[in-house]
């Protein structure tokens, strides 16, 4: 990764690692919804998440796993919602792969359930059709 690899996109720009490999890094979120909200992408600048390569996604996973225990260790939360937006219909502002890893914790929002299906707010709570 280097600054002119992709000099408009800000995680090639300033990549600010907390926890690295070879293929991928992690960084705190810049605008987190919770303590510990952090991002985990490809060193590589790859726009979406099905376009990197599959030792790129191992090198991903790998880290949502370490992060996840140094965030149990750090911030102690009750649990956690991990996702990826791809595309601009889904919500990928930053075109540069990044997974978010958001810890939760009890009492953050009045009714979690239903987690990611949060997307779409009125689809979050399940509700039987007819």
């Amino acid at each position: 990764m280097s600054a002119s690899s992709a000099p408009a996109c800000p995680f090639c720009r300033e990549p600010r690692a907390v926890l690295e490999n070879d293929l991928a890094f992690v960084r705190y979120d810049q605008y987190p919804v919770n303590p510990g909200h952090c991002l985990v992408l490809p060193r590589r600048h790859v726009a979406e998440y099905f376009e990197a390569t599959a030792q790129e996604k191992a090198a991903i996973w790998a880290l949502v796993d370490a992060m996840k225990d140094r965030l149990d260790a750090e911030f102690h939360p009750d649990g956690y919602n991990v996702g990826v937006n791809v595309g601009v219909a889904a919500g990928q502002s930053v075109p540069h792969i990044h997974i978010h890893v958001i810890p939760r914790y009890r009492g953050d929002m009045e009714n979690p359930q239903g987690g990611v299906r949060g997307v779409i707010p009125e689809k979050q709570k399940y509700q039987k059709s007819g």
